[in-house]
């Protein structure tokens, strides 16, 4: 199935394409490699998911605002490269920020992890990296950045 197919048979939606917040790109080729800017919980337009794993939101809303990042990184990778461009899903980096005692966050990964794969199939197949950090920017609780090999 298409990844389209496969967002309507999983009932997703992809949100608006967000800008970037600074001066970069959201979407950078450079060969047959399409680096995707870090993407956070948004959804058309409004911030969701805001505050620390584990004192202000849940495992399982952490794994919802991964999985929206993911929607986000798709709808990014439809506007600028095309679905039908995609070899595979390479890497992602997966970034949090947590209360002092949580440490869960394999299981908020995984809401990007499984969106991917489900959406895109063997194509979404990827190695990852997750990284606790003090503050991401406007509070997200998660951040995500990924990479593709692309048909140029």
């Amino acid at each position: 199935m298409t990844p389209e197919a496969n967002l309507e048979k999983l009932g997703y939606e992809l949100p608006s394409v967000s800008t970037p917040g600074g001066s970069y790109v959201s979407v950078n080729i450079r060969g047959e490699i399409a680096y995707v800017a870090i993407q956070f919980p948004i959804l058309n337009g409004t911030f969701k998911y805001q505050g620390r794993l584990g004192d202000d939101i849940s495992t399982a809303e952490g794994y919802q605002a991964m999985e929206l990042c993911a929607l986000n990184v798709l709808a990014q990778i439809k506007s600028k490269v095309g679905f039908d461009k995609i070899i595979g899903l390479n890497h992602i980096d997966a970034y949090f920020q947590s209360g002092e005692n949580w440490d869960e966050s394999p299981q908020v990964v995984n809401g990007a992890s499984e969106l991917f794969s489900k959406v895109l199939e063997e194509k979404g197949q990827h190695s990852r990296a997750i990284f606790g950090v003090e503050k991401l920017p406007l509070n997200f609780s998660v951040g995500l950045t990924t990479s593709f090999t692309i048909i140029t």
